[in-house]
């Protein structure tokens, strides 16, 4: 294998080798509790509160707003079940879109067997809810509104400031999962009207296993986590101060990078996706052409499987997905491509490339120079095949 080539980053990102060095002193030096009174717990407290302000800063929060957590799985079962137990007494009903990432999914279907009324809005072609559809949707028992920033399989960004602003007319909470957006796509949590937005740091070159949720002053939540005073009593459990360091550290270098960067991707992300659409006959993008991730391709190859496309290309060394990596393993077609009317011979051909900091050129003319012959030889035995 001559080369090696990582186009997975929106399932996880490396760290960035400046976030390592950021963390190393915590996990022998700088250890203690933040929770202990003495002087080695206060100093661990002085650098929770040091990147607490710095991640607050980056999306325009207040530092009692940030909420730290595991991930963003966490997170977004802390913001649907925090609210909804916060606020079974004005109602039960819950407003998702089609196309969230399987933790809301799962998390809403749960509701259901608790006696909640979930709504699933539908989308577009592209992936985006309709605002005429929201707005019937809400009534007076709903409680909360849950629709992602980007979504993690096609990559395409909702107009997140506008759904806020109808929520907030509505009187209703509005939540957002920004996992796949924060770090490429810039977030001021008061502009995009939001009371809720989750975030994880292994998704911009941070450690896995911290997340946040910010939570709008004011916003009625109740913890998921009992046992402690800790993250201002809403969520228990020692902090894991030297992932909260690195996710401060990673958060600063997108913010110094992030223009930059978004430029360099959306390059990089355009030939590739004009290059496969060139070379290979009966393909086609899914989502949004331009209101997507500056690193996100969603291709659909017809007439071929994408388990054995992803097989093929990681024989050469390329790394992709077929869908979101949570839920890659299971046999079940994709919810997103579902929703967005993808037939399913299309969902079982479709591969997800996405791009990220140490993505090259060459990278991109690799993949280039070898799909074409795979799609080729796959599609000669394939049982999809015209």
């Amino acid at each position: 294998m001559k080369n090696k080539v990582y186009l997975d980053y929106a399932a996880t990102t490396p760290v960035d080798p400046r976030v390592v060095r950021a963390m190393i002193p915590y996990f022998s030096k700088n250890f203690a509790n933040t929770m202990s009174l003495h002087s080695f717990g206060q100093e661990a407290k002085k650098s929770l509160d040091k990147s607490r302000k710095v991640i607050a800063d980056f999306i325009g929060a207040k530092t009692s707003e940030i909420i730290f957590t595991s991930s963003a799985t966490e997170s977004n079962n802390f913001a649907l079940k925090g609210v909804a137990f916060a606020n079974k007494n004005k109602g039960n009903h819950i407003i998702v879109s089609s196309i969230e990432h399987s933790c809301i999914m799962e998390s809403v279907a749960w509701f259901e067997k608790q006696g909640f009324e979930i709504s699933r809005l539908k989308v577009d072609k592209y992936g985006f809810i309709d605002f005429e559809e929201l707005k019937k949707t809400i009534k007076k028992e709903t409680i909360l509104v849950s629709i992602m920033h980007a979504n993690n399989e096609i990559g395409t960004i909702q107009p997140i400031k506008e759904i806020g602003k109808i929520c907030k007319e509505k009187g209703v909470y509005f939540h957002t999962d920004a996992a796949q957006s924060l770090g490429k796509e810039l977030i001021d949590v008061n502009k995009m009207n939001v009371d809720l937005l989750t975030a994880t740091a292994h998704k911009l070159y941070g450690p896995k296993g911290v997340g946040f949720l910010f939570v709008k002053e004011g916003t009625k939540i109740e913890p998921l986590l009992h046992g402690g005073s800790h993250e201002f009593g809403l969520r228990s459990s020692t902090c894991n101060v030297a992932g909260i360091v690195g996710f401060a550290k990673a958060c600063e270098i997108c913010k110094e990078l992030m223009v930059e960067e978004d430029k360099r991707l959306k390059k990089l992300r355009d030939k590739l996706i004009t290059g496969m659409l060139d070379k290979i006959d009966d393909s086609f993008l899914n989502g949004h052409p331009t209101k997507r991730l500056s690193n996100n391709a969603n291709i659909a190859f017809s007439f071929v499987e994408g388990e054995s496309l992803l097989i093929q290309l990681d024989f050469s060394g390329i790394a992709v997905s077929t869908g979101s990596a949570c839920s890659s393993k299971k046999l079940t077609s994709s919810h997103v491509l579902t929703a967005i009317g993808l037939k399913p011979n299309q969902i079982q051909g479709s591969l997800r490339f996405s791009l990220g900091r140490w993505t090259q050129e060459e990278d991109i003319d690799y993949v280039l120079e070898v799909l074409p012959g795979i799609v080729e030889k796959l599609r000669k035995i394939s049982p999809f095949r015209k």
